[in-house]
């Protein structure tokens, strides 16, 4: 039987509405900070949903490029940002300062970038609205005026696949690359992809992006209606829990193969073990309740990871607050741990749900708890739900069982995935 590369992961970065770097994130969950306000967008005082997860930094403190950023979207900028935050952390700038032209040429093609968000924002087609107005119907006047509306470069603006793009331009990253728009499992999907590209021998070193900004007026309007939204807290497992709260946030993660990690000295902060990844396919909304797509994901990634569910030391759930998925979520926790379940807690809590990033966000929150040694509490949680009182959700703060940790992202359309990983080494605050 082929032996497959390990895979480490040697960088992470992270930003959301609790902070900008990864510790800064976990420190604010460890003081049970909820970063969720109303939002200033637009007017708010009669909307329906009036609170978000928003980050407030100025775009040029994050990207000091003016002609850069007068073509992309929020979205983009968050995405570059914690890419290139995940890069430094690993130390692969610096190590190719060292290298031959060669050998830099070499290890560019054998670095790969993959990356994911939601979709495309409905704010992305906001600029046509002017002219849909004054066209009135009238396809023709649309035609003529096109270019008095419309800047030739929105296109170039509005690719869902722009980080991944300028990530490898800034970087010169040249191989093998991908773009994943699958709703909010596309964040931990890119870093399944980068998984596999490794342990196939496609690359010796990827990075995996997940970032989204989806707070604009129908998004918030639209989940509203669907009835998946709080009005104003986003408490998972609670029995007063409505739903969830939108949030804007971005991460990366360095991987490599342990050799080639090893042979540049890297620092490593996690290994990922195993993947599962599976559809309910009950439709665009619907779950279901025994968590059938849940509990096969999870059976996928301990079988990957050659793992029982007793070496399993911490529970990272995808914890949207919405009655449903906390349910079915639970359900699947049970039937594949039995009366053995380690520590349970969660993130969404603290910044929003950030969709298409939340699953790379609890991916680094979940490696830098491990360092930690601890499970952060779910400080919104108050009443635990009576069909969950059996599960041991983190109410306080807890101790993982061990030093390997179970992550789970759900989706649109019955989408489920499942990471195992492992952290090297504990640390103390930095």
């Amino acid at each position: 039987m082929e032996i497959m590369p390990r895979v480490v992961v040697t960088g992470l970065g992270a930003i959301c509405a609790a902070g900008n770097y990864p510790e800064h994130i976990f420190n604010s969950v460890l003081d049970g900070n909820v970063s969720i306000a109303e939002h200033m967008g637009w007017d708010v005082e009669n909307w329906p949903c009036r609170v978000a997860g928003v980050v407030g930094i100025n775009p040029r403190e994050l990207i000091n490029d003016r002609k850069l950023l007068k073509l992309i979207k929020k979205t983009d900028v968050l995405g570059i940002y914690v890419a290139e935050k995940a890069l430094d952390s690993a130390g692969i700038s610096k190590y190719r300062e060292s290298m031959a032209i060669e050998a830099d040429e070499s290890f560019a093609q054998r670095f790969g970038i993959y990356g994911g968000t939601s979709g495309a924002l409905h704010s992305t087609q906001y600029d046509f609205l002017p002219l849909i107005k004054e066209a009135n119907g009238s396809t023709l006047i649309i035609g003529e005026k096109l270019n008095n509306y419309i800047n030739p470069m929105w296109l170039l603006g509005n690719l869902p696949n722009n980080v991944v793009c300028h990530v490898g331009i800034r970087n010169k990253l040249k191989g093998p690359n991908a773009f994943i728009t699958n709703h909010s499992t596309s964040g931990m999907l890119s870093i399944i992809e980068a998984f596999e590209s490794l342990r196939i021998g496609d690359t010796d070193r990827a990075i995996a992006i997940g970032h989204d900004a989806p707070i604009d007026p129908q998004t918030v309007l639209y989940y509203h209606i669907t009835g998946l939204l709080a009005k104003e807290s986003l408490i998972p497992f609670d029995s007063k829990r409505s739903g969830c709260i939108l949030g804007e946030g971005g991460a990366a993660l360095v991987l490599e193969t342990l050799d080639a990690a090893s042979a540049r000295s890297a620092v490593i902060h996690a290994e990922i073990l195993g993947k599962g990844c599976t559809s309910e396919a009950q439709g665009l909304l619907p779950v279901r309740m025994d968590g059938d797509g849940v509990l096969r994901a999870i059976c996928l990634s301990l079988e990957q990871a050659g793992l029982s569910t007793q070496q399993i030391g911490m529970i990272v759930c995808h914890g949207n607050g919405t009655i449903t998925s906390d349910l079915s979520e639970g359900e699947a926790i049970r039937k594949v741990f039995g009366s053995k379940i380690p520590p349970i807690t969660c993130f969404k809590w603290a910044f929003g749900h950030t969709l298409g990033a939340s699953g790379s966000i609890d991916t680094v929150l979940a490696i830098t708890a491990l360092q930690r040694g601890i499970v952060p509490a779910i400080a919104t949680l108050k009443n635990i739900d009576q069909s969950l009182e059996d599960l041991p959700i983190a109410k306080a703060h807890m101790e993982p069982v061990t030093n390997t940790a179970l992550i789970l992202s759900r989706g649109f359309g019955g989408q489920n995935c499942a990471l195992i990983v492992r952290a090297n080494s504990r640390r103390g605050s930095e």
